[in-house]
């Protein structure tokens, strides 16, 4: 017997499906070399949502390749729900009303997050290392972190970065390794804030300019292209191949960058 006489055919899987009870019929791919995690993600998906789930694994290449030419079907895994066939993991996403991005959608959440974890570090810093809760501390802190993290994110693959960078970046457009060389400035600049914190060692005068210089640049660059030319872009900030829109986080980012040298510089002259 061959995979295809083995396999359930549309009406049987939709019978699966259906009963007094809330069921549902699930089909994935578990072979031994890959268990595909979409198909778990489905099956998770509806156990949550109080459906007995009648789980068909498809152990064999032959059997997925059967499996998608009787139902027609480009993907697995498939689902069906009461009678009907809803299709793979992101279908039932909105089958049950989950927010479901486009591949041209934007989002904020990779912000939220880094700025989310970030702050929570600082405070870790600030309860640990100070008396009593200093405001201004702690947002040095939180800024010199996040300089740190958001530098991580790029490097992570520069040539993706650079590319979504050269879009809008007036100084990387007219000296391209100024783009290669950006994360690497702001990783420097990050840890430089942190070790001089509260410090007014001259030490700051190698770690404040570099701050004020990619700052101004980066914030110059984000006005002319989003507030001036009216350009819709993607924002390098967390590296590229992100959805974050080009805007208002991009230039806090680089105000940030800028306000924290000349926030050290102050600290220095005060000294």
């Amino acid at each position: 017997m061959n995979a295809t006489e083995t396999i359930d055919g549309p009406d049987t899987a939709r019978a699966k499906s259906q009963g007094a009870e809330k069921r549902a019929s699930l089909y994935r791919m578990a072979m031994p070399g890959h268990l595909c995690p979409f198909g778990l993600k489905s099956k998770s998906m509806l156990e949550r949502k109080g459906y007995i789930v009648d789980d068909n694994l498809l152990t064999t290449r032959d059997e997925v390749e059967a499996f998608k030419n009787a139902h027609r079907v480009e993907t697995t895994p498939i689902a069906f729900i009461g009678g009907e066939q809803i299709g793979g993991y992101t279908d039932l996403k909105k089958h049950f009303g989950y927010p479901v991005l486009g591949e041209d959608d934007t989002t904020y959440t990779p912000i939220i997050a880094i700025f989310g974890a970030t702050g929570l570090m600082a405070l870790a810093v600030i309860l640990n290392l100070y008396n009593g809760f200093p405001v201004l501390t702690f947002l040095k802190w939180f800024f010199a972190i996040s300089m740190v993290v958001l530098a991580i994110q790029k490097l992570q693959d520069v040539e993706s970065f650079v590319n979504g960078f050269l879009g809008y970046d007036l100084l990387a457009r007219r000296y391209v390794p100024y783009g290669y060389a950006y994360p690497f400035l702001e990783l420097y600049a990050g840890v430089g804030m942190m070790a001089l914190i509260g410090t007014g060692s001259a030490l700051i005068w190698l770690v404040a300019p570099v701050g004020i210089f990619i700052g101004t640049i980066g914030a110059v660059s984000v006005i002319k292209a989003v507030y001036i030319d009216k350009r819709d872009l993607k924002c390098a900030c967390i590296g590229g191949g992100s959805n974050v829109p080009l805007g208002v986080i991009s230039l806090s980012e680089n105000l940030i960058m800028a306000g924290m040298g000349l926030w050290m510089l102050g600290i220095w002259f005060a000294a």
